[in-house]
């Protein structure tokens, strides 16, 4: 780099090593010692390269420092390694949106490292909030979510698709877990948060509870299979269940035989109405 004073001017000139460019530094009249801040300095350069002046003082050396981490008058900055935030939050003014635009097909990754990603959408005090996490790396998952093209009018179909009456359609079957219960003591719960098919083996005689039936007005529904043991076992159903006729079906008697039956409440669990669907299947 060579430096050439040009006392008529009262300016310097930097030239780079390889003359890409010069430097104009102008000095106000009252010389260096009266500059203190950038703005003192006529600076004008062709050399993008040259990032400081031999001689000139920290204080100024600092601001131009500034001047070229300046990101507002690049238009299309380009970061030289990772961002770190220091902390701080990336944010908006005057209610403007915050945006990600990934070129072409490229998507937003919020990756995972050690932990699977995660996004978290606070409540408007910032004191709580939903998480969405991305499955295990154990599981292997790799597929796409599609929200509906559409929303019915119920708050269920803020996930669940179904039309605007807020009935949910399903293109293909589906499935459910089936719920093997056991009995202790002679007593057994069917627990209606649990599902809504269960399978009983008896190994006793067994009085049964239904719990956690929807509240009066909605429909809880199961269905029951009971397979016998190899000793005639007995059922004491719960006293809200109606039967037809008001008789309780007998059951099977053989080793393993297969009875099943259905039920459904629809005021809250004070009648099930009880339904024989098949007995002596097994």
């Amino acid at each position: 780099m060579s430096i050439k004073l040009n006392s008529a001017s009262g300016s310097i000139t930097i030239t780079p090593e390889d003359g890409s460019g010069n430097a104009n530094v102008t000095m106000p009249r009252g010389g260096i010692g009266s500059v203190s801040t950038l703005s003192d300095l006529s600076i004008t350069a062709t050399a993008t390269e040259l990032n400081y002046v031999d001689g000139v003082t920290s204080a100024i050396q600092t601001q131009l420092d500034a001047k070229i981490a300046d990101v507002v008058s690049d238009t299309s900055p380009q970061l030289g390694g990772n961002l770190d935030v220091n902390g701080q939050d990336i944010v908006t003014t005057s209610n403007a949106n915050l945006e990600l635009a990934p070129n072409g097909t490229g998507k937003v990754v919020v990756k995972g490292n050690t932990n699977s990603g995660k996004i978290v959408l606070n409540c408007e005090n910032n004191s709580h909030g939903v998480t969405l996490a991305s499955p295990p790396h154990s599981a292997s998952a790799t597929y796409e979510v599609a929200l509906p093209n559409a929303l019915g009018l119920t708050n269920a179909s803020a996930v669940v698709t179904s039309d605007s009456n807020g009935v949910v359609g399903f293109d293909n079957g589906t499935t459910e877990e089936s719920t093997a219960i056991t009995s202790s003591s002679n007593a057994a719960t069917i627990n209606l948060r649990d599902g809504n098919v269960f399978t009983h083996t008896l190994s006793e005689n067994v009085t049964y509870t239904f719990s956690n039936p929807a509240a009066s007005g909605r429909a809880s529904a199961f269905i029951l299979k009971v397979t016998q043991d190899s000793s005639a076992r007995t059922i004491t159903w719960p006293g809200s269940v109606d039967w037809a006729s008001a008789t309780a079906p007998t059951l099977t008697a053989t080793n393993a035989g297969v009875d099943v039956f259905a039920f459904i409440t629809v005021d809250g669990g004070t009648t099930y109405y009880g339904f024989t669907l098949g007995q002596a299947l097994g």
